[in-house]
């Protein structure tokens, strides 16, 4: 079996931490979700551990432990680039697999349609920037965070990661009540003050209407794989349909009784989609 190990990195000039499990062949690599980290993958890497499988989980630029975000230049294009600098990293002969979640299932899209990033496939899981619910409001106008960004005094720093973990579990999943406290403290561990609170939430602004009009699908070249919870409340399913109408070789797989991360709720039915993808992605996309 692999052995995950942690280590910082710079790529495309921004500092970031991975998640490496050693392995054969070209990389698998995973990307997370806005306000997210490199951590929500630990369920799935434990499991791809137990098949030798080479993957890496990255935390993007303004998230995580990674390098804070340009103010002055689009969040997408800042991904852009360390993407582009993860797969020259990872995968310098090509051939890598790119699977991301949300505002990492964007990353994965946009780095698909440039044929020179010599990509194998990509695995959207919940892509943002199709047909988007109403979330990003609901989060920030939610009560705690308002008394959060408000305070005029330092907020101790278990009550700033009570209310996001609160938001994030009745937001994110399909059961919330049957969420595991230590995925919720994953999820909080990057967030413990109220100058986090507000950068994430500035971000989101910022994304918001970058993610209006992010992506041009017909330039995609590389096989597909679309995954979505049926219980997703944050990014609807039927974002698919554009993906499945302008991209040959494109296929969708609904996960049942699941919401916006099935890394979280769904590991083992990901990750088997994952080693199928990964093993034959033309195959994986003519099912």
């Amino acid at each position: 079996m692999g052995v995950l190990f942690e280590h910082k990195l710079s790529l495309a000039g921004f500092d970031s931490r991975a998640l490496e499990l050693d392995g054969e062949g070209p990389p698998l690599l995973l990307l997370h979700g806005w306000s997210d980290s490199a951590d929500t993958w630990r369920p799935a890497l434990d499991l791809l551990r137990r098949h030798g499988r080479h993957a890496v989980a990255l935390d993007l630029p303004g998230y995580g432990t990674a390098a804070r975000l340009d103010p002055d230049q689009p969040v997408l294009r800042q991904h852009d680039r360390f993407v582009r600098a993860a797969l020259a990293h990872f995968a310098p002969e090509g051939g890598a697999v790119i699977a991301g979640n949300s505002l990492g299932g964007v990353a994965a899209l946009r780095a698909a349609e440039h044929e020179e990033s010599g990509l194998a496939g990509i695995v959207p899981i919940a892509p943002a920037g199709f047909d988007m619910a109403g979330w990003f409001l609901v989060i920030q106008g939610e009560r705690l965070i308002r008394g959060i960004l408000a305070s005029p005094v330092p907020v101790p720093e278990a009550i700033v990661r009570g209310a996001v973990g609160r938001v994030y579990r009745q937001v994110a999943f399909a059961r919330p009540t049957q969420v595991s406290r230590r995925v919720i403290s994953s999820f909080t561990s990057h967030v413990g003050s109220s100058s986090d609170v507000a950068r994430i939430l500035a971000s989101g602004r910022r994304l918001r209407a970058e993610l209006a009009d992010p992506f041009r699908l017909d330039r995609i070249g590389c096989p597909v794989l679309i995954v979505w919870g049926d219980s997703d409340r944050m990014v609807f399913a039927s974002g698919a349909e554009r993906v499945l109408r302008e991209v040959d070789g494109s296929r969708l797989e609904v996960i049942e009784k699941c919401g916006h991360c099935p890394q979280l709720e769904a590991p083992e039915r990901l990750v088997q989609l994952l080693e199928e993808f990964c093993a034959d992605p033309v195959a994986a996309t003519a099912a």
